[in-house]
Order: C-alpha cells, then structure tokens, then sequence
C-alpha cells in the first residue's frame, strides 16, 4: 500500500460513490488524505446514499458541503442530487461554483433554488463540458456566442425557462453535441404554442414528458433523435441528412417530420406509437442502410394496414436486429408474412405478445423460415398472475412447440423474458 502513486489512491477514492463514504476511507492514513486534497476528482452529494441527508436542515446540509468541498482542491465532477429534500439558499452555492470553476468539468445539480438565483449565470465562461440541471429556474440568459465554450453536453429536467432563453442557451454552447430536456416548463413568447430551436452542433437530442402544438429543431450534424412521453401536432426536424438513431416511445403526434434525413437511418425504434403506416413508411423507405428495426406496441389508425415481410424485407437489406411486437385484431396479423423474400443478414430476432393465442407459434415458425442466417431469438412474453384455464393450455402448447423448434434449430440460441 506504501507504494501506491497518490495519484492512484485519488482515483479510487473518486470511484467510490458517495461522499460520505469517500470522506471515511480518506482517513486510512496521512497519504490518503493528501489524496483526497490534491487528486480527488468527483464527489457525489445524493439524498438516496444517505438517509440522515432528508433529517438535516438545508442549513446544515450547506454547512456540510460547504467544509466538504473545500477540503478539495482538483474536482472534475460534482454531483448533488437533493430532489426536493432540500432548496439551497444562493450565498452557498455560488461558493460552491466559484471555488471548483478552474478545475471543474462535470456539473450535475438536482436542487432547488430561489427563484431569482440564476444558476446558468454563475456557471458560464467555466471549462464545464458537462451540465445537468434540475429543479431550477432559467432566467434572463444573456446573449453570448461563447459564455460556455467548452459544453458539450447539456441536460435540462423539470427546468422553467422561457423560449427566448433557451434559444439564447444554445447559442451560447458553440460545442454542444447533446441536448436533453425531461418535462421542461418552456413560457412561450408569442400566444402561439411553438418552438424553433437551432445548433450547428448538436448531435443528439431527447425531449420528455412534454406537449406543444409545433416543435421545430434545426440542427444539421443531428445523428439522434429520441422522442418519449410526448404530445405534439407537428414535429419537424430540418437537417442535412445525418440522422442514425430515431426513437419515439409513446408519443402523440400528427404530422412527424424528418425530411431527408433518412437515408443514413442505422436504427428506428417505434414503441407504443399510434402511426398511419403508409405514411411513416414512406418517411423511411429510403433507410437503405437501417441495421435496426423495433416496432413494438404499434397501433395502426387504418384497421386494414398491415407490414408485411417482403417489404421489410426488400427496403432494408443490411437489416441485422429485428424486433416485432404480436399482435392479432380482427383476425389480421399486423406483421404478416406475405411475399417469400428471406432477411438475409438478420441475425438477431425479438418477438413478444400482449395476449398470446394458438397463432403467435404460428407466426414465430414463420418468421423464422425467413431469417436463414438467425443466431439468437428472444421471446418477450406477458404472462398475467391469474391465468384462466384457456391461458394455461396455450402456454403448454407454445412451450411444447419451442422445445420442438429447438430442436429443429439447433444453431439458433433461445431466450425467454417473461413479465
């Protein structure tokens, strides 16, 4: 132990986790405690680590983050994360910011403040490149190209701010690759119900938990979009083409939007999405180099569409992952098995039910003819506490077909995930 760097002991002690627990092995002896002085670089203030956090008061908690802190002189990373246990009062945290600004790297602040204290105002010309709000109010950002010239990474969650402001915020992050918002309080400008957000950075964004009439986002270098828990109208993105991850997870849309921004799709997620099939195809049919393709709890406004195999399987050739959700209405498959072009390089499939019936194994053995060169297959399945009689004997059935199917295919794995 005598021969450990002090450098080295300074990085375990930061992989720790909580504070509290850092502070403790720091008193193994002198040379740790040099280390964490000199070579600590994260520390972490979370109200889950520690139960007696939630029986201070918030100025005793100050106070204890306040000597914590200064005992330090090279943080990277600071996170407190209090929720709503605690809201800090400003003379504190200013402290806090000054006093680690030249070192500092990573800011993740889940706290309450006063309603006036500007956060964002205390933290920019700073060499941040991460910054994680919560719980705080965004107000009067001043328009500034370079007030955070090293951030690259920016997450906004139950954050009031008006549109100007966050407009203003991105244009003062010349570097940001990544934009996340969770259920954002956005006070428009105008009585119109409408955001339009640019970047010439921005290389993923994510929006949740929110609803507008029209959301628009400009960002030319955007690689990933993922949309969940949200309702909108209209939702467009304008770009140049380099989009490769599209996710929406239960959203309520009217008109989505991605221009021409498909044809270097790599992945699309479609989960729990009430879509008109044609149209969204056609948003994606140009996705010649898709790899993935997840539709999973998809609802059709038109009962009679249905997606068919043959033009998965012709439109997306370097398919590698699919992922089908079962699901049978009035009699019609949403996944049919039309046509007879084999998915070639699929090597990765996911099935699952809701509610399974005799035709789901049906189904499974057909999908399976049609990937000849499939490695794994996993069965996601829901299987309800109390099962009726009828469940009992269709469950019986599938696993008996499985174990034949098995044995029919003896170089594919099979996994089971049962909820």
């Amino acid at each position: 132990m005598e021969n450990i760097p002090v450098e080295v002991i300074g990085n375990i002690l930061s992989h720790i986790g909580p504070a509290r627990e850092a502070v403790i092995a720091s008193s193994t002896c002198k040379k740790w405690r040099e280390a964490w002085r000199s070579h600590l670089h994260t520390l972490s203030f979370n109200s889950c680590d520690w139960s007696v956090y939630h029986e201070l008061t918030s100025d005793s908690l100050e106070i204890l983050i306040t000597q914590t802190i200064f005992q330090t002189k090279a943080l990277r990373c600071l996170i407190i994360s209090m929720g709503d246990v605690h809201e800090f009062s400003t003379a504190p945290v200013i402290a806090w910011l000054m006093y680690t600004r030249d070192t500092l790297r990573q800011l993740h602040f889940y706290a309450s403040t006063p309603p006036m204290f500007n956060i964002i105002e205390k933290c920019g010309r700073q060499k941040l490149e991460v910054l994680e709000l919560g719980r705080n109010s965004i107000t009067h950002v001043e328009p500034s190209y370079h007030k955070f010239p090293c951030l690259k990474a920016l997450s906004l969650s139950f954050v009031s701010i008006s549109e100007l402001d966050l407009c203003l915020l991105l244009n003062a992050c010349p570097r940001l690759e990544l934009l996340s918002m969770v259920s954002p309080e956005i006070a428009m400008s105008d009585s119109q119900s409408s955001i339009e957000l640019s970047s010439s950075s921005l290389k993923e964004f994510s929006v949740e938990s929110f609803g507008l009439d029209k959301f628009v986002i400009e960002a030319d270098l955007l690689e990933c979009l993922h949309l969940k828990d949200c309702t909108f109208e209209v939702f467009e993105l304008i770009g140049k083409g380099s989009l490769k991850v599209l996710k929406v997870d239960d959203v309520s849309v009217i008109h989505l939007d991605i221009g021409d921004n498909a044809d270097n799709l790599e992945f699309v997620d479609i989960s729990n999405f009430t879509i008109m099939w044609p149209k969204f195809y056609h948003m994606i049919s140009k996705a010649s180099k898709l790899r993935r393709l997840r539709l999973w709890g998809v609802v059709f406004e038109d009962d009679e569409e249905v997606v068919d195999l043959e033009m998965i399987s012709v439109c997306f050739p370097q398919l590698i992952h699919l992922s089908l959700s079962y699901d049978l209405r009035d009699g019609v498959l949403n996944y049919g098995l039309q046509g007879s072009s084999l998915l070639m390089n699929v090597s990765v499939l996911e099935l699952g039910w809701t509610s399974i019936n005799d035709l789901f194994a049906v189904w499974v053995a057909g999908l399976l003819e049609r990937c000849p060169n499939l490695k794994k297959m996993i069965i996601h399945g829901f299987v309800s506490e109390v099962k009726t009689h009828e469940e009992c004997i269709i469950l019986a059935k599938f696993t008996e077909f499985i174990i034949q199917l098995g044995r029919e295919y003896m170089d594919v794995r099979i996994e089971f995930e049962y909820e």
